[in-house]
């Protein structure tokens, strides 16, 4: 069996992305260890979660300064799931998140798009079926062969 374990998010500071994921969206702290003077492991995690976490990466080349932010080229690139999203969704309002698209009832369910500190977009999303439930959509992929192959 295999899941995902981390993704990396590249942040400006660690400090300031420590507090708005655990301060702001209450996110755990896992693990937050020095490397050496200019690197340090540094995961969080949704409260509750069981396996993916978030490793945040400070830049450390002006290349990856420039992938602050935009590491999805302006798309949704993390799905926040909630069992309650009116509550989530207030009290991210309250510590100041910023919405860009506001809350929707869509057929997978209730959702509502905000960025984080560096202008990542997340999807704040109770679906309408627990995420590990058996799904009964049929995949939107095609997995028939095509002539060349």
């Amino acid at each position: 069996m295999s899941h995902l374990g981390l993704i990396t998010l590249v942040v400006r500071d660690y400090d300031e992305a420590i507090a708005f994921y655990v301060d702001v969206l209450g996110f755990e702290l896992l693990e937050d260890t020095v490397l050496d003077e200019r690197k340090r492991w540094v995961t969080v995690r949704p409260r509750g979660a069981r396996e993916t976490a978030l490793l945040l990466a400070r830049a450390a080349t002006p290349d990856q300064e420039t992938r602050i932010g935009d590491q999805t080229g302006g798309r949704v690139g993390m799905f926040l799931y909630t069992d309650d999203f009116t509550r989530d969704h207030d009290r991210f309002t309250s510590a100041g998140v910023r919405f860009i698209r506001p809350p929707s009832h869509e057929p997978y369910g209730t959702v509502a798009v905000f960025e984080d500190l560096y202008g990542n977009r997340w999807d704040l999303l109770q679906p309408t079926t627990p995420p590990d439930a058996p799904t009964t959509t049929p995949p939107t992929h095609n997995s028939a062969k095509t002539p060349s192959s």
